[in-house]
């Protein structure tokens, strides 16, 4: 399986899209959106830059895309209307893998810039936006090209499946029933791409650039615990009962992987230090309730489960169909949706989440 070929969020606007299942992330990017508003502010106001290069990776689609950028936005143009300063260009790079429906943002961004332009006032320089589909796990713009890179729910996802992992039977991550050498293949494959990334963003970004980036993570030292394989143990017990009824192989579950890390704030920083291009400004680890899924503050167990199920659906829906096949996609989730509406109703999971926020020495 090429991860870059298949992973990407459900398109559209429908009921079972990115866009309408991802309100987790907006909270996640509305809880970080300070650090990365000081951050820009602080590198606008040391370098007054009359063109702003922002670019943020793993932009996906639906509203979420363009939040993070109207934020930053208003951000630089409060202390530049402050400083009495003349209106600067901006320039948007929002990049995703090739799969990422980058069309409905393309429809979108007519209207949000004139809304933008409302908020902001007549003054807003030229925002110019530009699609950049590729991997982060390489070089995505020319050399010394970008002041700010943000990034929200994105680099916990790996260039591809590790190596290593056939002895991870009936489980489609980490559990607590696999073998060392699980462990051992994930870990070393999240060092190498985070390695690759931190040397790909180096090159790209101007000397006293920043970049902010929030993914979920861990506290345990184990990677294998409950808050990082909860999600993914429960979906393997769905298709463990499917492939029990005879409607998956158990050849097809036991050659299934999910290409993900979560990592401690300790192993980023290790990365970091050996990678060598950035000064780390800040590491801060939030927890989010898992109920940030539901749309409704009031949802009993049943409804939001089923809204947890549709947010996992958005998310991971193309990369398990590639798989297994489209035609058991509603029976999954809808036994998935069971699943948790039964723990949930036991436990009160809450997701780790860590923000980083580093410069790239001038």
């Amino acid at each position: 399986m090429e991860v870059a070929e298949v992973l990407h969020m459900n398109g559209g606007v429908g009921d079972l899209s990115y866009a309408t299942n991802s309100r987790l992330q907006s909270k996640v990017i509305s809880m970080t959106m300070p650090i990365a508003e000081e951050a820009i502010v602080n590198l606008y106001c040391s370098t007054f830059p009359t063109t702003l290069t922002i670019a943020d990776l793993g932009c996906s689609s639906g509203p979420n895309a363009l939040m993070p950028v109207s934020q930053l936005l208003e951000a630089v143009e409060k202390a530049r209307r402050k400083l009495r300063k003349e209106p600067i260009e901006y320039q948007v790079l929002l990049n995703d893998l090739p799969g990422n429906d980058f069309n409905t943002i393309f429809k979108s961004l007519p209207s949000f810039l004139e809304r933008l332009k409302m908020k902001i006032g007549a003054d807003l320089g030229p925002c110019l936006v530009t699609g950049v589909p590729g991997s982060f796990y390489g070089r995505l713009f020319p050399s010394h090209s970008v002041h700010f890179i943000h990034s929200s729910y994105s680099l916990h996802w790996l260039s591809k499946v590790p190596e290593g992992l056939e002895e991870n039977k009936r489980n489609i991550f980490m559990a607590e029933t696999s073998p060392e050498s699980v462990l051992r293949a994930y870990y070393d494959q999240f060092q190498k791409d985070f390695s690759l990334f931190l040397k790909c963003r180096a090159q790209e970004l101007v000397g006293g650039g920043c970049m902010i980036f929030t993914l979920p993570g861990r506290k345990s030292q184990n990677p294998a615990s409950r808050e990082c394989s909860s999600t993914w143990e429960l979906l393997a017990v769905a298709l463990n009962d499917m492939v029990s009824t005879g409607k998956i192989e158990v050849e097809k579950l036991e050659s299934f992987n999910i290409p993900k890390y979560k990592p401690t704030p300790t192993e980023i920083e290790i990365e970091v230090a050996k990678e060598g291009s950035f000064v780390v400004d800040g590491i801060r680890v939030w927890d989010v309730s898992s109920n940030q899924f539901s749309n409704n503050a009031l949802d009993g167990f049943k409804s939001s489960s089923d809204n947890v199920a549709k947010g996992i659906r958005a998310i991971a829906e193309p990369i398990l169909a590639s798989h297994f096949g489209d035609q058991i996609m509603d029976e999954l989730f809808i036994k998935y949706g069971e699943i948790i509406a039964d723990r949930k109703a036991k436990e009160k999971p809450s997701l780790v989440n860590v923000t980083v926020s580093l410069t790239k020495p001038k």
